[in-house]
């Protein structure tokens, strides 16, 4: 079959600010499995530009796949974006079978089959192997009843779903389409060629907002060995510098982690590493953390959250702050970049909450700060908590933690904007902050933190510019449970796998 993979363009998503591009990595994953399968398969990249719809409709056309997928990693807010160019893919290109997958479509199949007559088939959770079958049933006229982990049509036009795909067990098993993309057209960390890659997908931590969680199951790791060779050879052969892990908590296993860093340090390849993962594993892992520096690891994102008690015990965040701040001071020592996300939103927030927050950063003192808004999926618990608030944002394109979505109780939006705004400036501007930038010894970590600044420069006044003139937010609208629906969280697979006395683990 002649296959299309589309990443969608989404303005939304404000790293588009800086002229770095990553490449979609959800759909170089699908690709791969579909090429060794035998199908012709391309990638049309539209978040370059980004394209016009017009410019899209031509590729499709000129292309005219068999099928046209659709994916894209900011899932919920993609969606809109998603709906409407895979309307206009029909159109133009009547008989080809439109597939679409991932997180939002997941957990939303019955509404998007009521809703998006175009749309054939859904991919319910990790779409490699399902994703071949798919194509297999569909070249080849078999029914999709057969095949575990999709949504379709009934003949009766009911939306019907075969219930959950087996999770892929070997990960190394289902190889990545890198020669799907250019790797010369995608940069990051300031115009470095970079990819974003996946040692380990899911969580063994049960944060009750995280929209990841349940699609991935359980936590699952590539071979340390055979990944750092991966990594090793997008150096060698393709130029790459930076790898952006994708991972929600790479360094679950120390064992296993360390083995991927001395496998990785073995290749003896130069690479810029940059992901996330959570305070308690940098502590846990103090006396190896020169290994991670060896490895070329630059930055790590920490989730620190809130420091207020009734929240984290509401998110069941877990953590403590003494850990937090040891985090932070040990990649300090051994020249790594320490970034806290930092979440704002929760309906009893006050001025107070607000000044206590900036305060618990200041201690915390990393390098760099994300500072997002608290946006309850559907499929979470959390959801369940919040179904009763008010939602004052409207456009789901809006729905990626950098718009505020939802009322609080006691300030109004502009109100919350500023006090991000006045955390973000604090915490980069203050004096100890600037002359870390200046007096960075290490080269290359000095560079990555004047780029940040650079990015920072720009993201800023946008975000600003956006709140005042662009967004549209409404003061009397539905309650989340209204917006969305009833909530899934009994659907979500994590908290069927798991026992419940786990439902208290600490997260970061």
């Amino acid at each position: 079959m002649r296959i299309l993979l589309i990443n969608a363009p989404h303005p939304s998503i404000g790293s588009r600010i800086p002229d770095d591009h990553l490449p979609p990595l959800g759909l170089l994953a699908v690709g791969g499995p579909l090429i060794d399968d035998g199908h012709r398969v391309k990638l049309l990249d539209a978040e370059f530009g980004p394209m016009s719809t017009a410019s899209i409709l031509r590729e499709v056309v000129t292309y005219r796949p068999d099928a046209v997928l659709f994916g894209h990693s900011g899932s919920t807010s993609g969606h809109p974006v998603i709906a409407a160019l895979s309307r206009a893919v029909a159109q133009v290109l009547p008989d080809a079978w439109i597939v679409y997958g991932g997180v939002f479509p997941s957990y939303h199949w019955r509404e998007v089959l009521d809703e998006e007559p175009q749309v054939d088939v859904i991919v319910i959770g990790e779409g490699e192997e399902t994703g071949r079958r798919v194509m297999a049933a569909l070249e080849n006229n078999r029914p999709l009843s057969d095949i575990p982990g999709v949504a379709f049509r009934t003949a009766e036009g009911r939306a019907r779903s075969t219930g959950p795909a087996p999770m892929i067990q070997d990960l190394d098993a289902c190889r990545i389409g890198w020669e799907l993309i250019d790797h010369a057209r995608y940069s990051y960390w300031g115009g470095k060629r970079a990819v974003v890659a996946q040692f380990s997908r899911g969580c063994p931590h049960l944060c009750n907002y995280c929209g990841q969680r349940g699609f991935w199951t359980k936590w699952r790791h590539r071979d340390p060995v055979k990944f750092a060779r991966e990594l090793a050879d997008l150096a060698r052969n393709h130029g790459v510098e930076v790898i952006n892990f994708a991972d929600e908590n790479p360094t679950s296993s120390r064992r296993v982690w360390k083995a991927f860093l001395e496998a990785l340090i073995a290749e003896n390849v130069k690479l810029i590493l940059v992901g996330s993962t959570r305070a308690d594993d940098i502590v846990r892992d103090a006396d190896i953390l020169h290994l991670y520096r060896q490895a070329g690891w630059e930055r790590f994102l920490l989730g620190l959250e809130s420091t207020d008690e009734a929240t984290l015990q509401m998110i069941r965040k877990g953590g403590a702050t003494a850990t937090d701040r040891e985090a932070v001071r040990l990649l300090r020592k051994h020249g790594i970049l320490s970034m806290a996300s930092w979440v704002v939103g929760f309906e009893e927030e006050t001025d107070a909450d607000h000044w206590r927050g900036l305060r618990q950063l200041l201690a915390y003192d990393p390098d760099q700060v994300q500072l997002l808004y608290v946006t309850p999926h559907r499929w979470t618990p959390f959801f369940r908590l919040a179904a009763g608030r008010t939602v004052i944002q409207l456009d789901r394109r809006r729905w990626d933690y950098k718009h505020q979505v939802l009322a609080t109780r006691h300030m109004p939006p502009w109100r919350v904007l500023l006090w991000v705004k006045f955390a973000e400036a604090v915490m980069q501007l203050r004096p100890r902050a600037l002359w870390r930038v200046l007096t960075l010894k290490d080269p290359s970590v000095r560079r990555a933190q004047r780029w940040y600044y650079q990015m920072g420069r720009r993201v800023w006044p946008f975000e600003l510019w956006n709140f005042l003139f662009r967004d549209r937010r409404v003061k009397d609208g539905p309650t989340l449970a209204e917006f969305w629906g009833a909530p899934q969280d009994a659907g979500e697979q994590s908290m069927q796998t798991r026992p419940a006395r786990l439902a208290l683990v600490k997260v970061s």
